[in-house]
């Protein structure tokens, strides 16, 4: 495929919300059904579009083929922002009786909604409400902790309709700080982050001490410092880490054979909790301070990537 043509294919793949993505790929009718699968339109947007360029090089798409993509995504209609706030105030109004919502637009195409819960019979608790932050065209909304669980239904309800998605992602992924949830689920990670409680890395410290020391040694502590130092690199990146406060792991095992509780039906269940006012930082300075050994567990280093920091482990 022509260098020009990949890039015009690119740039038209580029404009299309991802909330329309797969609608207006099926309608070109170039992809199959079969190559569009293997795509993961969960990625972030640059990955979707890379891969979806891949193949069209491998069934060398001509020009013709891009002005089709072109001229189709010229029908597409833009996010009506008027439209969503309509249909989701609807949708809870229609289901609960004594329900208040309000809007409030952000930048970067979010909207901030606030939601007083009522019920049937009582008037909305204006002072326990439920905030949400929705990003247009995308599967995601955040919100806070809700006191009334049974609406949480109702909320995902009202999201999927309003913003035309087939699902609303539910994540186990939960932090304080919009900033860094936002770029932990779209993997914005290269940015400055603004923390309210920040803390300073681990740092290796020098107790002052002079003594002759042999020159292989300093030769091996220096090699396994760059070691550790690049490893640490290569698994966080060389930028701020989104700030999230814990990471939570429940262990449910069996006794083995072998053991005198083997023959127990309940399973083994623990909990381990890490906490940290900046977690994702102090998980990275550990192996530079010399507290752990490099590589950290995956378990540990796979929050950003796996989009969640609640974890239940199970014996496979």
């Amino acid at each position: 495929m022509d260098e020009t043509v990949a890039e015009f294919i690119k740039r038209t793949i580029l404009k299309i919300p991802m909330s329309q993505m797969t609608t207006i790929l099926k309608a070109w009718e170039f992809l199959s059904e079969n190559q569009l699968q293997t795509v993961n339109f969960r990625q972030r947007k640059e990955s979707v579009v890379q891969h979806l360029v891949e193949l069209c090089e491998e069934k060398h798409a001509s020009l013709n083929d891009a002005a089709l993509l072109d001229i189709i995504c010229e029908d597409v209609d833009p996010f009506d922002m008027k439209q969503f706030k309509s249909s989701f105030k609807k949708v809870l109004q229609r289901a609960l009786k004594n329900v208040t919502v309000s809007f409030r637009d952000t930048e970067e195409n979010a909207v901030w909604i606030r939601i007083a819960w009522g019920t049937q019979y009582t008037k909305p608790n204006q002072y326990k409400p439920t905030y949400v932050v929705y990003y247009s065209q995308t599967p995601y909304a955040f919100t806070s902790l809700s006191t009334l669980k049974s609406n949480i239904p109702l909320l995902g309800q009202a999201l999927k309709i309003a913003s035309k998605h087939q699902e609303i992602v539910k994540m186990d992924l939960r932090s304080r700080y919009l900033d860094s949830l936002k770029a932990i689920v779209f993997k914005q990670y290269n940015q400055n982050f603004e923390t309210h409680n920040p803390t300073t890395p681990l740092q290796e410290r020098s107790v002052g001490l002079h003594v002759n020391m042999d020159s292989r040694i300093i030769h091996e502590n220096a090699m396994e410092k760059e070691r550790v130092q690049r490893i640490t690199q290569e698994t966080f990146g060389d930028y701020p880490q989104p700030q999230i406060e814990f990471a939570q792991y429940k262990l449910e095992t069996k006794f083995k054979n072998g053991s005198i509780l083997a023959e127990r039906e309940e399973p083994l269940r623990c909990l381990i909790k890490f906490s940290s006012p900046h977690l994702l930082e102090a998980l990275k300075s550990l192996a530079p301070a010399g507290i752990a050994d490099a590589p950290l567990s995956p378990l540990l280093t796979c929050i950003p990537n796996k989009k969640m920091n609640y974890f239940k482990i199970r014996d496979k």
